[in-house]
């Protein structure tokens, strides 16, 4: 089948066009609607952040340190760095003993343009604290000190953390960590590749956790809500993955990752939801993802208004004219499936 096409037009002219490959699996695996390529490898990025902290929260590290849910929620996240952001990391780090020295994820400036201006009137430079995956790193070092594992080393796939990580992956997607390509993400921690019926199929399990060993179906449950609770700790402000969770009280929870990789879990409908753009561009994946939400019958009209510069953004003048949209344009063949499983729920 097609891919899911997305226009950028201006005036009456298409001036570019995204192609996403779309999956919708239960948490059996089963793929129950798709465009494109269900079998298209593609590494999680950060999409894998809210199971890279389940070892932490299924080991007792929430209790064991006294960590917060916003705290919990800005581990899965990839954060602005806006000041709410930093300080829950520089919180979690206080709680686990470590300092920000500890950290290895590079610096870059936060990615809120406010914070970044903010940083740059108090003559500070960026710092590791600021970058949009210090939450995870802050998870990672956790996990190290909840099992007395050295801190050193942490990014490396062998550190036990990293193993841990990988079993995790294992036991959500149902592919063996032997056979997955890994190689290394952004931040400086591994990131593994699986398809995307397999990225559909992790997330219907954090949607449905049902079927998973009592301790993880806990932590799933626990890292899924506090991400819809605390929806801005996942993202930041204008984001899609915090604006699409406020938008449906929390009814669903989004994230994104690096080179166009999007996945969300609906746990009314116990289905995981995983896209690709195929040219790694980001801005084809909320007209998708709203587009699908809408057919599947999960956002109501009033949320659905809500969204609409997300379903279908305009294409702005400098001065702020419209002048054209970007629009998701599904198969016939998805637009069917989707209905039919409208119907089925």
């Amino acid at each position: 089948m097609s891919e899911v096409a997305v226009h950028v037009t201006r005036g009456s002219v298409v001036e570019s066009r995204h192609l996403v490959s779309v999956v919708l699996s239960d948490t059996s695996g089963r793929v129950r609607a798709y465009a494109g390529n269900p079998d298209r490898i593609t590494f999680w990025r950060s999409a894998a952040k809210p199971l890279q902290v389940l070892p932490l929260v299924a080991g007792g590290g929430m209790e064991r340190f006294g960590l917060q849910e916003d705290e919990l929620a800005v581990m899965t996240g990839s954060h602005s760095g806006e000041p709410v952001h930093v300080q829950a990391v520089r919180s979690i780090l206080e709680r686990i003993g470590l300092s920000e020295e500890y950290l290895r994820c590079g610096a870059h400036p936060p990615a809120s343009e406010k914070a970044a201006n903010d940083l740059v009137r108090a003559g500070e430079l960026p710092r590791p604290i600021h970058n949009n995956c210090s939450g995870k790193h802050a998870g990672i070092l956790a996990l190290a000190q909840l099992h007395g594992w050295p801190v050193d080393g942490y990014l490396e796939l062998e550190h036990p953390t990293g193993q841990a990580v990988m079993q995790i992956l294992e036991m959500m997607t149902g592919v063996s960590a032997a056979v997955m390509p890994v190689s290394v993400d952004g931040c400086g921690l591994h990131t593994s590749a699986v398809t995307l019926r397999a990225m559909a199929t992790a997330y219907a399990r954090l949607a449905d956790p049902s079927s998973l060993p009592a301790e993880i179906a806990r932590a799933a449950e626990r890292v899924t809500r506090a991400m819809r609770d605390h929806p801005h700790m996942v993202a930041g402000s204008g984001r899609f993955d915090t604006s699409i969770m406020a938008a449906t009280g929390g009814r669903l929870f989004s994230k994104g990752g690096a080179e166009g990789v999007l996945a969300v879990g609906l746990p009314e409908l116990g289905l995981g939801l995983a896209m690709k753009a195929e040219d790694g561009g980001t801005r084809a994946l909320p007209p998708v993802c709203v587009d699908i939400l809408v057919r599947l019958g999960v956002l109501s009209a009033e949320e659905a208004k809500a969204l609409a510069d997300l379903h279908r953004p305009s294409v702005r003048t400098v001065a702020g004219t419209p002048v054209g949209n970007i629009e998701a344009i599904v198969p016939e063949a998805l637009a069917e499936a989707l209905s039919a499983l409208r119907q089925d729920n």
